[in-house]
């Protein structure tokens, strides 16, 4: 099994109440999104991942690991890559290593989202995911392309993770406890999720981060909240939530703790590097594409 990232997190899940909200559309709330937006800060981060409790029954003995997370704005649009290296022991079977890389696509407008991932499993491939979804159509959906002829309908009040991150942010800023949304994230064949979102108070990170040459500090001391998150499968409609997290965010879209909880295991994801990273501009990125062409 793998986990989605945390940034995806920070942006994925919805259910049905979450499909009633919709997404920012006056004046006043693209105003508040453009000014969440203003406060992120591109960068690169390391997770260590660990194995914390287990509940009866479980067969797992121990998961640790690494997570790489990059963000970063390109000409129109966020661009992510999310990298898991993750070692499974189990008390009946034999030990697994399970990696995979995930990297997204979304327009500044929300409206446009690619997708793709690739799994493997003891070093041989046995998933991969790809495909573009469209908000912005009368019939909104998401199409991949692998596997093949796999397809969701989705609401026109979706969300995907980047849009999700900066309505935490705006709610977070303005006081606001609850947020629900339905986000589809492209990260595996089981659609939209609805992520139902507590958020708490504000919280000094400097206090749980603990400090070390590979982290950039200033990053850390910044506006954050506590929040508690529920993510449930939109298609099965089931009444219990697939996983649950509690989660550290920062104003400048870092998120410095989380502790992932599943059914029979709990696992934590502790930052250990982070690092700012500059925006390339869009002359920047054609110049580089006409220096490849020469």
């Amino acid at each position: 099994m793998g986990f989605r990232s945390i940034l995806t997190v920070l942006v994925v899940a919805a259910c049905s109440l979450g499909a009633q909200v919709a997404i920012a559309s006056g004046p006043e709330d693209l105003n508040d999104l453009a000014k969440a937006r203003s406060g992120l800060v591109p960068h690169k981060a390391l997770y260590d991942i660990n194995l914390v409790a287990t509940r009866s029954g479980s067969q797992i003995v121990n998961i640790s690991g690494k997570m790489f997370y990059e963000w970063k704005p390109a000409c129109g649009a966020w661009i992510t890559d999310h990298r898991f290296n993750l070692f499974y022991e189990y008390a009946d079977s034999p030990a697994m290593r399970i990696t995979s890389d995930f990297s997204t696509y979304e327009t500044y407008d929300g409206k446009n989202f690619s997708y793709s991932a690739r799994r493997r499993r003891n070093g041989d491939l046995y998933e991969e995911l790809r495909g573009q979804a469209d908000l912005a159509s009368t019939e909104p959906q998401a199409l991949f392309s692998m596997p093949d002829g796999l397809t969701f309908n989705l609401s026109n009040k979706s969300m995907f993770p980047m849009t999700h991150t900066l309505h935490m942010i705006d709610h977070a800023n303005k006081g606001k406890k609850i947020f629900n949304s339905a986000v589809f994230d492209g990260s595996d064949k089981d659609g939209p999720v609805e992520i139902n979102a507590l958020i708490g108070k504000s919280v000094n990170a400097m206090s749980i981060v603990e400090a070390n040459e590979a982290l950039d500090m200033g990053l850390i001391n910044t506006p954050a909240w506590k929040a508690r998150m529920a993510v449930f499968p939109m298609q099965n409609q089931e009444e219990a939530a697939d996983y649950e997290m509690s989660l550290v965010f920062h104003e400048n879209g870092v998120i410095s703790d989380m502790l992932i909880e599943y059914d029979d295991f709990s696992v934590t994801q502790k930052l250990v590097a982070l690092e700012k990273l500059d925006f390339v501009g869009c002359s920047q990125v054609e110049q580089g594409q006409k220096d490849q062409k020469n």
